[in-house]
């Protein structure tokens, strides 16, 4: 590994999908499922040769996404019978569109199953605005996009008692994307009045394991101070798809007379261009673009080369 860096491997319903094959019907999520399951054998299979510890992790599960849940947490199970312990590390229940008392319910009763192998469970109370991997949440009341302590407090009486493997995505102006400035305010400070009042009820100081949605385009003053107030995990998948796009742009551009037909280029109308259209070389380009990226949110997040101090 080039940075010494524990790593999030993060799939969604919709990459789920993807994974498993777009011509594949989702009848059910089963493509979703199957994909999702693919990709966590995958990781493990691969993981120990990178010498990093690599958490595998599903993203955003709606309240209509139930069945492709359960069906991680089937594998989840089955895996953990065979092996003692889960295939995934993690999984994130979106119920945020929900009443709050029906969306803690509902994250309780999966929580309790699963606590025996466990699974960290990441929960979100407030709606984080924008749009992602097919949710709209762009048309949403601003009000909306900011969490009261109380909401936050919440969840946390209610899911400590179960298991202490969990966290709470709590939207303090969220928005997924990237926007011009002025057009999004974020309040990351909010995230410690959450702690604060939490202490108080608790007697325990930063209680709270937050986690940061929409983080791309963020100030890396926002980041620090999100990250001061107990943010353990934050979300950049915006800036990292532009980063993976990135770096096939470029390569485009610096090879263009490369890359129209399979055969000619400056060198020579008979010079062939295989070494250039290969698939695996400009897909290593955007990894590479993509490393960089990621690298800089390490140093953001004031986890530059974990282990390695």
């Amino acid at each position: 590994m080039k940075t010494k860096n524990p790593v999030i491997i993060q799939v969604s319903q919709g990459g789920g999908a993807f994974y498993c094959g777009k011509g594949i019907k989702d009848d059910g999520y089963k493509a979703s499922t199957a994909g999702s399951v693919a990709l966590a054998h995958h990781v493990r299979t691969v993981a120990p040769l990178y010498g990093v510890p690599v958490i595998i992790h599903s993203d955003h599960c709606a309240k209509k996404l139930l069945p492709w849940f359960d069906g991680m947490l089937e594998a989840d199970e089955a895996y953990h019978k065979a092996n003692g312990e889960p295939l995934f590390s993690s999984h994130m229940l979106d119920l945020s569109d929900e009443p709050d008392n029906e969306n803690i319910d509902i994250c309780a009763k999966y929580l309790t199953r699963m606590a025996p192998m466990k699974i960290w469970l990441e929960m979100e109370i407030g709606i984080t605005g924008g749009a992602e991997d097919g949710v709209d949440n762009s048309g949403v009341a601003k009000d909306k996009l900011y969490t009261s302590p109380e909401q936050v407090y919440s969840v946390y009486e209610k899911l400590a008692p179960i298991s202490p493997y969990f966290s709470v995505a709590a939207a303090f102006g969220n928005v997924h994307g990237v926007y011009k400035p002025g057009n999004v305010k974020l309040s990351p400070e909010l995230l410690g009045g959450h702690q604060e009042f939490a202490a108080g009820k608790t007697g325990k100081a930063k209680p709270l394991f937050l986690v940061f949605h929409g983080g791309s385009g963020s100030t890396p003053d926002e980041i620090k101070t999100a990250v001061g107030h107990g943010v353990v995990k934050m979300n950049i998948d915006t800036d990292t798809q532009w980063a993976y796009w990135e770096g096939l742009k470029d390569f485009y551009k610096a090879k263009e007379g490369y890359l129209q037909g399979q055969i000619g280029n400056p060198e020579g109308e008979d010079k062939p261009n295989k070494s250039f259209y290969d698939p695996r070389v400009w897909l290593r380009k955007s990894e590479a673009t993509m490393i960089t990226r990621v690298e800089l949110a390490f140093k953001e997040l004031g986890c530059d080369a974990t282990m390695s101090k």
